[in-house]
């Protein structure tokens, strides 16, 4: 990442003139915002009384408070891509929580009695939506992308000495969006304080242009403004290289040129480097000070990795000279129950958990990600496909982004690329997501190749790539081939026939899967199914259920495994998100996916399982589904899944065998894609471990697993649990810092006497903190819940839930107690730093 940097960061010091002893100065605007979700012309005016509005803190998502309604946003309408011929009513497509509307945010600062020769920026991560920025009582900037980093210089608009204001209106139409966005200044705000001469926002571009495991060759180009009657040669740059451990390595001082068109070019050689890749996240760090004769006009720090990106015709993805095959998610920008909001915590949780997974990139779908996604992404070493539309210039919503399509596409894109160029985990750009377009001849391709071309033009280094969900129409009318990396959304049974058809000969699965399940919800018969809908509105774990487009993981596993042209897949998805509630479109309460890998409260399903299985194979996985409290089924068939990463296991029932499965390896992408091999799970038989026939008895399920030698290396046992007895609680981090923005994930389980899950549980629990903390949110991942996300009360699902507890600024313990009617307590400590 890219930042603004100084040598003093101010997160909560009010502006003055502390804030201009540095040559650059970076404020996050978090705090002192006022709001109202009322709508006046004169709430940007100075005279106005905010007196009686809402005190909130920056990051702020004024609609995950609810209430839920089904009247939210609804939608009437026909989903083409999802295949629906006629409208038909879409209750929960947006959450069901009440983001559409007007909300003012406003805040007072004060500059100096001076600020002649200064430079005042505004930078807002992302403003959800149309957002009209006044600086007293002027108008500023309108942007009206809700995902996308824009800036506005400030300074014409700023009264010196006194105190200005800085006001935001916002506004989120109907059917504006096909899920939840999110509502409000629900990412970052920052005040950069520079020179008039100066490094502009994302004024550094950085590459490696040779690299093998002697050195590598790196060129950083820096861009420079600077006042009216002023050259490039009146200035002198010096840039350090600073190495992972901090030690500076190189260090290049040059005059600048009249004739290099206001940049800086320079060019490193760094021996030995520590390249970045996801296993090795290694990061260097860019220091140039810009001066003017002996005085330090600005200083910017550039965060980058060495590391290099290459896609080879009929070859496929290539990280370092190294070929690599993605084993990606696609994740919304939500964070489940805390809603829209950045947070550093819940992304960081996000991304370990995948990574423990196995997963390796990650595709923000369909949007431009949160600046703190992509950093922790480089620092936690997750690739990133950064995503920018969702829309191009026909309509998939009544008022979505094709409104302002042909005005806004170019400035988008620009800033999307300017601002993560320089980050390592970025390896490709990702230009549109099923954009209606692609089923014109004409429109489609010229559109894809104007936009690959803008990608390619502020950034020669990463391929462009979109996913495209119409493969005969895009591989016919050359949409495909016009792009640098073909994407392709599901219908992997084409993918040979297109790759034959294709001047790349590689493919992509830009967005594949889409298994739809509920965490411990189990349906009999186990049968594949499409588009199933049962009257609880859930679906089974057994992961044998999808949709009417898509398919089930090992459809996709086995093209990328068998298939050496087939470059990996990004997954629908790694996370639960809000809205999307496929299959039960109109059937409210329905108002959340169930395509995750892992639920809305960030709990694993069963399907975790299955992919850590596969992708992180050096990793012991074994695991056992369903669970075995089936009162009323006694004597029934209840089949029994393992997912394991070893080849064999031995299922046993109370002691007595059921028998070895072994994974068949001689099922292949060829001989098992008809349809009697896909009802009769021939592909499942490659990857899972299935017994189909065992009937339920309560007692003890025990596997034990073997390795290739047939030696046995591991076992699991599951019991039929007890009635519920006490309340469990685990933290995922036991301490966090004192910086009122940290979390502390705790999973909330309800379990019998000797401590087993109650997978049947419901039990309301209660949430009391006490200390230093608060608590934040919760949510129990099922997707008809209406309960409220901060209320600090909620019903288990499938016997367990996520409570989250923030911080304070004040360091000290945190006490979560947990309560129910009829179970034993539970108390947890938390410490806060």
């Amino acid at each position: 990442m890219i930042k603004q940097l100084s040598l003093l960061v101010l997160l909560a010091l009010p502006l003055g003139l502390s804030a201009q002893t540095q040559v650059r100065t970076e404020t996050l605007l978090e705090k002192g915002w006022k709001f109202t979700r009322e709508d006046n012309t004169q709430f940007k005016d100075t005279q106005c009384d905010d007196s009686q509005w809402q005190s909130v803190r920056i990051p702020h998502d004024w609609a995950i408070y609810g209430p839920f309604s089904i009247n939210n946003d609804k939608h009437n309408t026909a989903i083409v891509q999802d295949g629906q011929k006629e409208a038909m009513e879409h209750a929960g497509r947006t959450g069901g929580l009440p983001f559409v509307g007007t909300g003012w945010y406003r805040r007072s600062f004060e500059v100096p009695q001076s600020i002649e020769g200064k430079k005042y920026t505004l930078i807002f991560d992302g403003a959800m939506s149309h957002a009209r920025v006044y600086i007293n009582g002027q108008e500023a900037c309108y942007w009206p992308n809700g995902y996308n980093t824009f800036f506005v210089d400030a300074t014409p608009y700023l009264r010196p000495g006194e105190s200005n204001l800085l006001a935001v209106r916002l506004e989120n139409f109907t059917e504006s969006s096909r899920w939840y966005p999110g509502a409000g200044l629900y990412r970052n705000v920052h005040l950069v304080v520079t020179d008039e001469a100066h490094v502009p926002v994302w004024g550094t571009q950085i590459i490696t242009t040779d690299l093998n495991d002697r050195y590598a060759k790196v060129t950083q180009s820096t861009s420079w403004e600077m006042p009216e009657g002023k050259s490039m040669s009146d200035y002198v740059i010096e840039t350090s290289i600073v190495d992972p451990s901090g030690k500076t390595i190189t260090t290049d001082r040059m005059r600048g040129s009249n004739f290099d068109h206001n940049t800086f070019n320079q060019e490193f050689v760094v021996e030995q480097p520590a390249v970045w890749t996801p296993e090795t996240p290694n990061l260097y760090t860019s220091v140039s000070k810009v001066y003017e004769g002996n005085e330090l006009k600005d200083e910017y720090t550039t965060t980058f990795g060495i590391r290099t990106v290459e896609v080879r015709q009929g070859e496929g993805f290539f990280l370092n000279g190294k070929p690599l095959k993605f084993k990606g998610v696609c994740n919304h920008h939500d964070l489940g129950p805390l809603g829209g909001i950045v947070n550093e915590a819940g992304i960081r949780r996000q991304i370990r958990m995948l990574k423990e997974m196995g997963c390796n990139a990650i595709r923000t779908s369909h949007n431009m990600p949160a600046p703190e996604l992509v950093r922790l992404c480089d620092e936690m070493g997750m690739m990133v496909m950064a995503e920018s539309f969702d829309e191009w210039a026909t309509a998939k919503v009544q008022n979505g982004y094709h409104l302002v399509f042909n005005e806004w596409a170019e400035k988008d894109i620009v800033n999307l690329v300017r601002h993560y160029r320089n980050n390592p985990s970025v390896v490709m750009w990702c230009i549109g997501n099923e954009v209606p377009d692609q089923w014109s001849g004409d429109q489609g391709p010229k559109l894809t190749l104007w936009l690959q071309n803008i990608c390619h033009r502020e950034d020669p280094t990463r391929p462009v790539t979109q996913g495209m969900d119409a493969p005969d129409a895009v591989v016919n009318n050359n949409m495909a081939a016009v792009l640098d990396v073909p994407g392709f959304n599901y219908r992997p049974f084409k993918y040979i026939e297109s790759q034959k058809k294709l001047p790349q000969g590689i493919i992509l699965g830009s967005e594949t899967v889409s298994t739809i399940s509920s965490r411990g919800v189990y349906k009999f018969p186990v049968e594949r199914r499409s588009m199933p809908k049962y009257p609880d509105h859930q679906n089974s774990s057994y992961d044998v259920e999808h949709c009417g487009w898509s398919n089930l993981p090992e459809d996709d596993f086995i093209q990328h495994d068998d298939l050496a042209y087939c470059m990996g897949e990004f997954v629908w998805t790694g996370f639960d998100y809000l809205g999307e509630p496929t299959p039960y479109y109109s059937d409210w309460p329905s108002h959340s996916s169930l395509f995750g890998i892992i639920d809305l409260a960030g709990i694993p399903k069963d399907r975790y399982y299955l992919y850590r299985s596969h992708w992180n194979p050096e990793a012991e996985t074994l695991h056992i589904l369903p669970h075995w409290n089936w009162e009323g089924r006694e004597g029934e068939v209840t089949p029994i899944f393992v997912y394991t990463n070893y080849p064999t296991a031995e299922l046993f029932i109370n002691g007595k065998s059921q028998g070895k499965r072994t994974k068949d390896l001689s099922v292949t992408v060829h001989n098992s894609g008809d349809s009697l091999s896909t009802a009769q799970f021939k592909r499942q038989q490659r990857y899972r471990l299935m017994w189909m026939d065992t009937r339920y008895e309560p007692g003890t399920v025990k596997v034990v697993a073997y390795d290739e030698q047939g030696n046995a290396v591991a076992e699991k046992e599951m019991k039929t649990a007890g009635k519920p007895y006490r309340i469990e609680l685990t933290a995922d981090r036991s301490t966090i810092a004192a910086d009122g923005r940290d979390l502390s994930f705790i999973t909330v389980k309800v379990v019998d006497k000797e401590g087993n899950l109650c997978p049947n549980a419901s039990n309301q629990i209660s949430f009391k903190v006490k200390g230093k903390g608060y608590y934040r949110a919760g949510a129990n991942g099922d997707p008809t819940s209406l309960e409220s996300f901060q209320e600090p009360r909620m019903k288990v699902f499938s016997g367990m839930m996520t409570a989250i507890v923030a911080s304070t600024e004040e360091p000290g313990k945190i006490t979560l107690e947990a309560t129910a009617k009829g179970l034993k307590k539970a108390t947890l400590v938390i410490e806060s730093k």
